[in-house]
């Protein structure tokens, strides 16, 4: 018997996805839970073989709750289940090791097939979401080449750009003058491809560089 956890804020999503997940004689929900604490609880008082656990909670993160358990090495996996398709969450559920990543559109045999294959060992992200990841991680290599063609001095400004920081405030921090802060970020909007701060800015932010 697979043992399942539902993590979602809304309790009629939650008692839907029972009736449909319990057709299968194989699965079981043994608890549900609305956010962290009560997702906590369920897993101190109930044995949990797969958590399917919904990205946005009412004013809390699924995301902060699947690295909770990979941080206190609880012995459970993790489907992440969610309405949104920003490739951003897909990534970092990615890099916090979830098991598997599904949108709320899939099919109910595709649900099973998913936390069948996880029970059993295999990790699985629904299909038609891996030409998002696979052009996200394309675009992240091109990013790393770019950024590998900056300087330190370079690399400082855009992070003070990402910072909010303006022309004269960055002179000032470096000690140098507002002309050569101008001739520098002209070398950075030309290395990174972008026009302008605010892209380079962007460019900075989406690689985690402010």
């Amino acid at each position: 018997m697979i043992n399942i956890m539902l993590v979602d804020d809304h309790v009629l999503f939650r008692e839907s996805l029972r009736v449909l997940i319990e057709k299968d004689k194989f699965i079981k929900v043994s608890c549900e839970a609305a956010n962290m604490s009560e997702c906590i609880n369920c897993l101190r008082f109930h044995d949990v073989d797969i958590i399917l656990l919904d990205i946005t909670l009412d004013d809390e993160n699924g995301l902060d709750i699947l690295e909770f358990i990979r941080k206190k090495k609880i012995n459970t996996k993790v489907i992440m289940l969610t309405m949104h398709k920003e490739i951003e969450n897909l990534v970092r559920a990615m890099e916090l090791k979830t098991n598997g990543y599904l949108l709320k559109t899939i099919t109910h045999d595709e649900l099973f097939t998913a936390i069948h294959d996880v029970y059993g060992g295999i990790d699985y992200i629904q299909p038609d979401l891996l030409p998002y990841l696979n052009n996200y991680l394309i675009n992240k290599d091109i990013d790393r080449e770019k950024i590998k063609l900056l300087t330190a001095r370079e690399l400082e400004l855009l992070k003070m750009i990402a910072s909010g920081k303006k022309n004269l405030e960055i002179a000032t921090t470096l000690d140098i003058s507002e002309r050569t802060v101008k001739n520098h970020l002209s070398h950075v909007f030309d290395k990174l491809q972008v026009a302008d701060r605010t892209q380079a800015a962007v460019f900075a932010i989406r690689n985690k560089l402010n």
